[in-house]
């Protein structure tokens, strides 16, 4: 029989060659047995993650938790582990973990670069981050995929709002410092006049 075969040798007989496929047909079948229950167990903590977000914020650290098993197992494809991180990174932001959830987004990202949902909890993180520049980046990306959405458009109104208001802030802060430079300095002017003044004529 193939089984006491000696390691390295060759099978011979038509008997051993016969063994030989039988256990890799074993190994083969076993192997896809346990890389389809991966993925049920898989598809299990993604809905279940899914049900605990739907439960409310108490269950949320469940959610990250389900969605994270599933990520960990490492069976899906890229585009289905780029959903994954997707869903983590919006249970973040309800959370308000955002550095978290920007984390997660730009994986999800990374894995499908046309995932909608990852570029917009992506630019809900950074903006709430007060990144203005990134979320205007994001936002564009995202419209570039998804040219009518009225929602994207919206907010990158809001995010050009917010620029220009922090703009424009900025800009009387460096007006009024300027200004008060101005008087600093026209005040020393003022008052060594009057200490020349009167060094020289002994007035006051």
């Amino acid at each position: 029989m193939a089984l006491l075969m000696e390691p390295g040798s060759e099978p011979k007989t038509e008997s051993e060659i016969a063994d030989l496929e039988a256990i890799a047909a074993i190994k083969e079948s076993i192997a896809l047995e346990l890389k389809a229950s991966s993925f049920r167990r898989n598809f299990f903590e993604h809905e279940k993650g899914n049900e605990y977000v739907k439960m409310g914020k108490k269950h949320y650290s469940d959610a990250i938790y389900c969605y994270t098993i599933a990520i960990n197992q490492k069976v899906l494809s890229e585009a289905e582990n780029s959903l994954l991180y997707a869903n983590r990174a919006h249970v973040n932001l309800l959370l308000g973990n955002y550095r978290r959830a920007l984390t997660d987004a730009d994986e999800a990202i990374k894995l499908c670069p046309t995932n909608v949902k990852a570029l917009y909890r992506a630019t809900k993180a950074v903006l709430a981050l007060n990144l203005l520049t990134e979320a205007k980046s994001y936002c564009e990306k995202e419209l570039e995929h998804d040219p009518n959405n009225f929602e994207l458009k919206k907010l990158l109104k809001q995010i050009d709002l917010r620029k220009l208001e922090e703009e424009q802030r900025e800009a009387e802060v460096n007006r009024a410092v300027a200004e008060a430079k101005g008087l600093e300095n026209g005040d020393g002017n003022v008052l060594r006049t009057y200490w020349t003044k009167e060094a020289i004529t002994g007035q006051r």
